[in-house]
């Protein structure tokens, strides 16, 4: 789909205008104020009408044919904006023309609007701490962004949620989240592009890996301890880090214990078990030893032929063993992933999974619309992975919506992937109580979370003004053996900065 833009010379409505074509289209290449050959043009003519009025037209018109399509708006901009600013506001213009053409030529709306790089509930907590009301925000959302009533309705849950499981959510800035990455798995998914190495044939590198680890956590923790900074949640993530062995993850455990502050007071402590072919009792019981009992167990589809097919190297079968063995075994919180769209998957085999699920009832689910992620082997192989078309992805969202609504499961966080299956998100699910508080520091970026290990990132988050900045450990054990101590001090340097100004500390 090749699309001739005019009439846009300034080169910043480039990138907003590619996001918004590679919502309708798969394979979207813009043409910008040029003669080359095209699919459909959008003419766009936007000025200031008058003082603090900008007044936008566009019109799509498909090469060949006597096609065209019209909108137009006029938008009111507040007095003594930067130049900045401004051009937010012709970029917001441009945006809402630019939808609604393409919505009307392919007929697809989208629900989420133009909104794309932000995280939406993140949007409406802004709204709700400058005290807007609900239904005040529900109009900013739907005329900034033009977001569907039933979005926004979705997002107003899920806040009204958080703030219920976490009272203090805006008050926790002096406070960190820890998330310790375990770069491991038994295989890597056709999906995945998370740090993960198939960990046969790795242990040397796993002995090398696991000294780096430990001598991050005892460093972060000092640092924490010595500076009386409290942490929040810790998530092992990773990869899968009951890839390793009990010992290992015994000998991991009493580290976090002798290296982190308080640990009994720290609010939740999970990890993720998603590769059900690493879940043993020997490990189960590491587990209860130091006081976890929140952890993954993630099917992604209880059709085998589909496990086969992303390199998922376990049986349905063993998913419900492991879960009804860590259940037996003290686990309290478990969680477990779907995954919408994966090859081969349509509206029947998605309702078997979902069949399936009832008879678990696990406390948490999360529900992933399938993304076509860069480095991924499923991107690098489209042909090989076919997938469900757009509408039937949508419908097995709403079967997804209607489940957890049925079986007394709570919406809690959300988010957004590029290149995700029919634009849609990935959705958290809960029991009421049962939510995963390190989700919502992860999504709402309220917090500083630190990341140690192999792959991990860091997400450093500026107590007063909110300010993030990022920050990731080499993905590869090699090179993060070479140069643990020296990311080590870079996190520990970034920590000072932001955590030991008295400003700061107010």
């Amino acid at each position: 789909m090749r699309i001739k833009i005019n009439g846009l010379q300034d080169e910043r409505y480039h990138r907003p205008l590619q996001l918004i074509a590679n919502l309708f289209f798969e394979e979207a290449e813009l043409i910008i104020n040029d003669q080359s050959d095209y699919t459909i043009q959008v003419d766009f003519l936007v000025q200031e009408k008058e003082e603090h009025l900008i007044a936008g037209k566009a019109t799509l018109l498909v090469n060949g044919t006597h096609q065209t399509f019209h909108s137009q708006m006029d938008k009111e901009v507040q007095a003594f904006l930067n130049e900045k600013e401004y051009f937010r506001q012709l970029k917001n213009v441009v945006s809402h023309l630019y939808l609604d053409v393409l919505q009307q030529y392919t007929g697809i709306q989208q629900k989420w609007g133009f909104l794309t790089g932000i995280r939406p509930t993140k949007l409406l907590h802004k709204l709700n701490r400058k005290n807007i009301s609900s239904e005040d925000a529900r109009i900013h959302l739907k005329t900034n962004y033009m977001i569907t009533d039933e979005k926004i309705q979705l997002m107003q849950r899920i806040l009204e949620r958080q703030l219920k499981m976490v009272p203090d959510l805006y008050q926790l800035q002096n406070e960190v989240s820890i998330y310790i990455g375990i770069p491991f798995c038994p295989t890597k998914c056709a999906y995945c592009t998370f740090p993960a190495y198939a960990i046969q044939g790795k242990l040397g590198k796993v002995d090398s890996f696991l000294f780096g680890l430990h001598y991050e956590m005892r460093e972060i923790g000092k640092w924490l301890q010595e500076k009386g900074i409290r942490i929040t949640t810790v998530y092992y993530g990773g990869g899968t880090p009951t890839s390793i062995t009990a010992e290992e993850m015994d000998v991991l455990y009493e580290t976090m214990y002798q290296s982190f502050p308080d640990v009994d007071h720290i609010r939740e402590i999970t990890v993720e078990a998603g590769r059900p072919d690493t879940i043993t009792p020997e490990k189960l019981e590491v587990l209860k030893k130091w006081k976890i009992d929140r952890i993954s167990i993630n099917p992604q589809s209880y059709t085998q032929e589909t496990l086969k097919a992303i390199g998922r190297h376990h049986t349905v079968e063993e998913t419900v063993e492991k879960y009804h063995l860590a259940k037996e075994m003290g686990m309290k919180n478990i969680n477990m992933d779907l995954i919408i769209g994966l090859p081969g998957e349509g509206v029947e085999q998605f309702q078997h999974t979902l069949d399936e699920t009832e008879k678990l009832m696990p406390e948490s689910l999360t529900v992933h619309t399938l993304s076509f992620k860069r480095a991924s082997e499923m991107t690098k192989n489209k042909e090989k992975y076919k997938v469900a078309a757009r509408t039937e992805i949508e419908k097995m969202m709403s079967m997804a919506e209607n489940w957890t609504n049925n079986h007394g499961y709570v919406p809690y966080y959300l988010y957004r992937q590029k290149n995700i299956l029919g634009n849609l998100e990935n959705v958290g699910y809960s029991l009421p109580g049962q939510e995963s508080i390190y989700n919502i520091m992860i999504m709402e970026e309220v917090q500083t979370i630190i990341g140690i290990g192999c792959g991990a990132a860091s997400k450093f988050i500026h107590p007063i003004t909110g300010k993030i900045e990022h920050f990731s450990n080499p993905k590869d054990p090699k090179s993060y053996n070479e140069r643990f101590e020296e990311y080590t001090q870079k996190k520990i340097d970034k920590l000072n900065q932001l955590f030991l100004s008295d400003l700061n500390r107010q």
